[in-house]
């Protein structure tokens, strides 16, 4: 056992950390509190209650604190807490995706320990130094087969990241988004847009943004209802736009989908249960697709298989890698399988935690 654990470090170099951040927390003799609320925190005290981590409190942004509690515990301002304790850890517990929170956030982790935990958007699991041990060939595979240096750092720094919670390391990997069109992803006058996971519509209008509003066509799927009616509205009426009211999958069928307000809404999650339509993209879209965009939270690898003809077909890829544990590397592995053409290319957008880490895929 001692000879395939060396050999499987020696494999995974990249990888510096070790020690997964709920064995820290679980060993700290400092008090650890969860900053934030909602889903995000009841995430991680179901991993506190599994690793047996003592938890000291809550605390909120200033905005938010108005005496309430949140699970029995009175939830304090940091200023509160910093008056009562000098030292103590910080959980974050709730996704930093624009610039002011993200440097607010960095500013609270000059003072004190403050850790990120990476808990799955869908699956089970957490992404701990064992599971990377557990997967360490795949892992590695991805690595070697990246086209670019900065791919490989960031693909170490988000596994770093995932293992730690350290904010250190996205903060050393974030790109800005307008690298990827027009850099990573060239695009010609006559593209056919494929958007999986369309939301209320921004990756769409990004994209004709992006090629000056010369394209061939865009096919945009999205099954949330309420999402869909904003989309409807919010992309112009045009006869090259095609909208699906549905999940992209791999095959036709009917799919039970959770009806969730928010962005999140998928296929067996948790809440008000509907049928929706799914459907296999190669069936849907006719001709070739050139770019496809998929960000389905966590039905990747099931869109992937439905447009398996589009991708073998030259189709450029933006595929998202953070809403299951095994994206970052089962997701690049069968892309490359569907076509060993593709070059593949990793970059991490300004996010933490580790959301918007992306997998892009070229000729």
């Amino acid at each position: 056992m001692t000879v395939i654990v060396t050999a499987m470090n020696n494999m995974l170099d990249f990888i510096k950390e070790t020690t997964d951040c709920w064995d820290f927390l679980k060993s700290t003799e400092l008090p650890v509190f969860i900053y934030g609320m909602g889903d995000g925190a009841l995430k991680i005290m179901r991993v506190f209650e599994q690793y047996k981590i003592p938890l000291a409190g809550f605390f909120a942004s200033d905005e938010f604190v108005r005496g309430h509690t949140f699970e029995g515990h009175l939830v304090h301002t940091l200023s509160q807490i910093e008056a009562l304790i000098d030292d103590f850890v910080i959980v974050l517990a709730f996704a930093a995706g624009y610039q002011s929170l993200y440097d607010r956030i960095n500013e609270i982790a000059k003072r004190h320990i403050l850790l990120a935990p990476d808990v799955p958007v869908a699956g089970d699991g957490l992404f701990t130094y064992g599971y990377c041990m557990e997967n360490a060939e795949k892992i590695q595979a991805v690595y070697d087969m990246l086209a670019d240096e900065k791919s490989r750092q960031t693909f170490a720094d988000v596994i770093n990241f995932k293992i730690s919670g350290k904010i250190e390391y996205l903060n050393r990997c974030t790109s800005p988004k307008e690298e990827i069109y027009g850099g990573i992803i060239p695009l010609t006058d006559n593209e056919t847009f494929v958007d999986l996971g369309a939301y209320n519509g921004d990756t769409a209008q990004e994209f004709i943004e992006a090629c000056g509003g010369k394209f061939d066509h865009i096919y945009a799927f999205e099954p949330n209802p309420k999402n869909f009616r904003k989309m409807s509205k919010n992309l112009p009426d045009d006869e090259r736009i095609t909208l699906f009211n549905g999940a992209a999958w791999s095959r036709n069928c009917t799919l039970p989908f959770t009806a969730n307000e928010g962005r999140m809404s998928r296929a067996n999650g948790s809440g008000k249960v509907v049928d929706i339509p799914g459907y296999a993209v190669d069936s849907a879209v006719p001709g070739q697709a050139t770019v496809i965009k998929l960000d389905v939270e966590g039905a990747e690898r099931e869109a992937i298989l439905g447009a398996k003809k589009h991708i073998a077909g030259g189709a450029k890829i933006l595929c998202s890698l953070y809403h299951r544990n095994e994206d970052m590397f089962e997701l690049p592995l069968l892309i490359k399988s569907i076509d060993p053409k593709l070059k593949l290319y990793i970059r991490h957008q300004l996010y933490i935690p580790a959301w918007e880490t992306n997998l892009y895929c070229i000729r």
